[in-house]
């Protein structure tokens, strides 16, 4: 074995090692990763190198002007060596095999491994028409298309309904007294489908002589067998199928509408002076994980960042995490904008919605009951979530968590997180995730 082998081996041995995902998600460095790519980190596996023996610095060999026995020279200094530690400690320097990167789809299965989720995200906005399979049938086409073995089954169906054994009842005719009319009622008796007309033919064509053959009906049915339809088409075959033109479909393909999974998660964050750093860093613990899972959930992903004190305004996400203001907070202000944003440009028929708003639980009075949850129940969306954030525990006027999880207790697509500490991040995640996948 090599030691591109040995290299190999190590960087599988570590991406298997990596920090759990849990882990990560409550202590790692998010601001590592980006949109399209989640470095999680891994616990490192030092690969072997080759270096000087310090403890003997002589040698054998000898140069231009030395003596036998001469040490060779010093041995040169390593990043690391030194004990001021001026040239770096081990695992300072970044190198590729200290994260395992993974995409948002990959980082999607891995949360659903973990929590235990299987979310299937619905097709919205129709991208595509184009023609399935040839499932669709209709009275009319080109002959290229004619649906022969649908045509043929029909025949056979009527060709089976129509036999009967003609030789069975010739016999028939052959009873002493008997003629056609006494004949076409015993066929009728029988639950034959024979025409008068063909009776009368079949009487026609008999010789005279075999007119009398039979003395009863009785005898002829004790000494002639029978033969069904099923034995006679093994034995025989099928000659001829009745096909009729009313028989006659067409198939012609099926218009498949190919439906593009798109999703718009409105994050909503208070900045208002009550938000400091702690409560905004369980803000970003927890949202970046969401807007990750989402965006390797569905085919295509755009994000809406709005912050607010006691107004609200659309912000980058650069921005989103770190802004903290000086105001007051109304967070129905933020609402407010999420909706006029969502009705020009985001429209319910062809986009899938996310409104996951987080803040301390501090409001304005009456404006979470009078404003907040009217304006929660008006915006469709796939889910509502709100994050209460307080390291500190609950504070006595922090009521907006508590007061929206009140009013939808029965709804399906709303629900409330607490996060106190980032213990706490996975487990908000979860009932986010599980409240949309139910």
């Amino acid at each position: 074995m090599g030691l591109k082998d040995d290299l190999e081996r190590y960087r599988d041995v570590g991406e298997e090692r990596r920090q759990d995902l849990a882990e990560f998600i409550q202590y790692g460095d998010l601001g590592q990763s980006r949109g399209d790519s989640v470095r999680i980190p891994i616990k490192i596996v030092d690969l072997p190198e080759f270096e000087y023996d310090q403890r003997d610095q002589g040698g054998v060999g000898q140069g231009e002007g030395a003596e036998e026995g001469d040490p060779v020279g010093q041995p040169q200094p390593q990043p690391g060596d030194g004990d001021d530690g001026e040239d770096g400690e081990p695992g300072e320097e970044g190198g590729e095999h200290e994260y395992y990167e993974m995409d948002p789809e990959e980082f999607a299965e891995e949360l659903d491994e973990q929590l235990g989720l299987d979310l299937e995200p619905k097709g919205k906005k129709v991208i595509e028409e184009k023609e399935g399979d040839f499932t669709d049938i209709t009275r009319t086409g080109p002959s290229s298309t004619l649906d022969f073995e649908r045509l043929f089954k029909k025949g056979l169906k009527r060709k089976l309904a129509m036999d009967f054994d003609e030789d069975y009842v010739r016999e028939a005719l052959k009873v002493d007294g008997w003629g056609p009319a006494t004949v076409y009622e015993w066929t009728r008796e029988q639950n034959m489908p024979v025409s008068k007309a063909w009776i009368d033919d079949a009487y026609e064509e008999l010789p005279a002589d075999e007119k009398a053959v039979w003395d009863s009906i009785e005898e002829m049915e004790d000494i002639v067998e029978k033969v069904e339809t099923s034995q006679r088409i093994r034995r025989e075959g099928v000659d001829q199928i009745p096909f009729r033109r009313e028989d006659e479909r067409y198939r012609y393909p099926e218009i498949v509408e190919e439906r593009e999974k798109n999703v718009v998660v409105v994050n909503i964050r208070d900045v208002s002076g009550s938000m400091r750093q702690k409560k905004r860093e369980l803000v970003e613990r927890t949202f970046t994980p969401l807007d990750w899972y989402l965006t390797g959930k569905y085919d295509n992903a755009e994000f809406v960042y709005i912050a607010h004190d006691a107004d609200a305004w659309e912000v980058e996400r650069d921005e989103f995490f770190g802004i903290r203001s000086g105001g007051g907070t109304r967070i129905s202000s933020a609402y407010e904008l999420a909706a006029e944003i969502l009705e020009e440009e985001y429209p319910w028929s062809e986009w899938n919605r996310y409104v996951f708003a987080a803040g301390d639980s501090e409001n304005s009075s009456n404006d979470t009951e009078e404003k907040v949850i009217p304006l929660m129940e008006q915006i469709p969306a796939n889910l509502h979530a709100y994050v209460e954030t307080q390291p500190s525990g609950n504070a006595i006027n922090a009521t907006h968590a508590e007061e929206v999880e009140r009013n939808f207790r029965d709804a399906d697509n709303v629900a409330v997180a607490y996060v106190s500490s980032p213990e706490d991040v996975v487990d908000a995640i979860y009932d986010i995730l599980s409240t949309e996948d139910q």
